[in-house]
C-alpha cells in the first residue's frame, strides 16, 4: 500500500481558495486572475492582470495618439478611461458594468459635473477606480489664453477634490485631446500626468448606432493589439454598450491594466475659492453648509404602488 508523506496529505487536505493563493503552486499572478474570475458570481469576468503605478514627477504624457515616450502595456493589455462624468444614470450603469466584470478604470472628471453630482464621483472612488481631471468646463485649451488655460486646469483640480477629498490622482486629460505648448509645460511643472489615447472609440458618434460601437472598437484594438481606450461615461452609448465590449474583450483575450498614480493631486486655495464663487450664486449669497445639513426629511409617505397609480388614472375623467 502506498502511504503519502504527512507534508503532502496536507497540501491535498486545504480547500481551493488557499491552494490558488500558495506561491509555491501557482503563480501570482495567475492566483489574481483565477480570484477576479469569480468575484460578482460571473465566471467569465474580465478582472485585473496588472497593477501599475505611475510616477507623474515632470508631466510625463501617454498615449501614442500624442506621446511616444512611455509605452507601458504589454501586448493584449488595455486601460480603460472615462471621460466627462460624473453624469446621472450613465456613470451608474458604466460602473455597474466594471463592477460586474471585477474590473477597473480611470474616470477624467469634469469640474463642473463634479460640483453637479459629487454623490456619483464619491461612488466612483468607493468602488475603487482612479479619478483624474478634464478642466473645469471642458473647453479647448488651445484658444484661451495661458492664465485662463491655467485656471481651467487648476479649478478642475479644486473642484474634484472638493467633491471627493484627497484622492484626485494627479492625471488630467485635455479636451479634445488639444495640447497647447504652455498648457503641457504647466501639467509638466505641476506633476500632472496627462492623458491622450491610442484607440479613441469616438462613441459620441454612435447615439444612434449604439450597436455599432462594440464592433468598432474591437476592430480599432485588434489593429494595434493593445492601448489605451478614450470612451465617455457621459454617453448613453456607451453605458449601452460597455457590458457587451467587457464581455467581448474577455472573449478575445486581453487584459486590463488598472492605473494608480504616485501621490495624488493637491488643489491651490486660490481656485478653491474660485469654485466656491461659482457655486454661491448672486453676489452676497454664501453658503459653504452641505445640503444634507440645511435639508432634513422629517417625515414621508410611502410611494403608491403601481397598481394603485393604474387604478387611479382609470378614474380619471376623459377629456373630449
Amino acid at each position: 500500500m502506498l502511504r503519502l508523506p504527512h507534508s503532502l496529505l496536507a497540501w491535498m487536505a486545504l480547500p481551493v481558495a488557499a491552494l490558488l493563493t500558495c506561491p509555491f503552486l501557482v503563480d501570482p499572478a495567475r492566483a489574481q486572475a483565477a480570484t477576479a474570475a469569480t468575484c460578482a458570481g460571473n465566471p467569465n469576468a474580465i478582472g485585473v492582470g496588472r497593477v501599475v503605478e505611475i510616477d507623474t514627477t515632470g508631466g510625463p504624457g501617454f498615449g501614442s495618439e500624442h506621446f511616444n515616450t512611455h509605452d507601458f502595456l504589454r501586448t493584449g493589455e488595455i486601460v480603460l478611461t472615462f471621460d466627462d462624468g460624473p453624469w446621472p444614470g450613465t456613470t451608474a450603469a458604466v460602473l455597474a458594468a466594471l463592477e460586474q466584470h471585477c474590473t477597473k478604470a480611470i474616470f477624467f472628471s469634469i469640474g463642473k459635473h463634479a460640483t453637479y453630482h459629487p454623490e456619483i464621483l464619491k461612488d466612483v472612488v468607493a468602488k475603487g477606480h482612479t479619478v483624474g481631471t478634464h478642466t473645469w468646463s471642458h473647453v479647448d485649451l488651445s484658444k484661451l489664453t495661458p492664465d485662463k488655460g491655467t485656471a481651467e486646469i487648476e479649478m478642475g483640480i479644486s473642484a474634484v477634490r472638493r467633491a471627493i477629498g484627497d484622492g484626485v490622482s494627479p492625471f488630467v486629460r485635455f479636451p479634445a485631446l488639444k495640447h497647447p505648448t504652455e498648457m503641457v509645460k504647466y501639467a509638466g511643472q505641476r506633476n500632472l500626468g496627462i492623458w491622450s489615447t491610442d484607440v479613441d472609440s469616438f462613441d459620441f458618434k454612435f447615439t444612434k448606432k449604439s450597436d455599432k460601437l462594440v464592433p468598432t472598437v474591437m476592430a480599432k484594438l485588434a489593429k494595434r493589439g493593445k492601448g489605451i481606450l478614450l470612451m465617455h461615461d457621459f454617453q448613453k452609448s456607451t453605458a449601452g454598450a460597455i457590458p457587451e465590449l467587457l464581455t467581448q474583450l474577455k472573449l478575445s483575450g486581453y487584459k486590463i491594466v488598472q492605473v494608480k498614480g504616485k501621490g495624488t493631486s493637491a488643489s491651490k486655495p486660490e481656485y478653491d475659492a474660485l469654485v466656491v464663487a461659482q457655486l454661491k450664486g448672486p453676489a452676497g449669497f454664501a453658503s459653504d453648509r452641505p445640503t444634507s445639513s440645511v435639508v432634513q426629511t422629517i417625515s414621508e409617505t410611502a410611494p403608491a404602488s403601481a397598481a394603485t397609480l393604474s387604478q387611479t388614472s382609470a378614474q380619471l375623467p376623459v377629456k373630449k
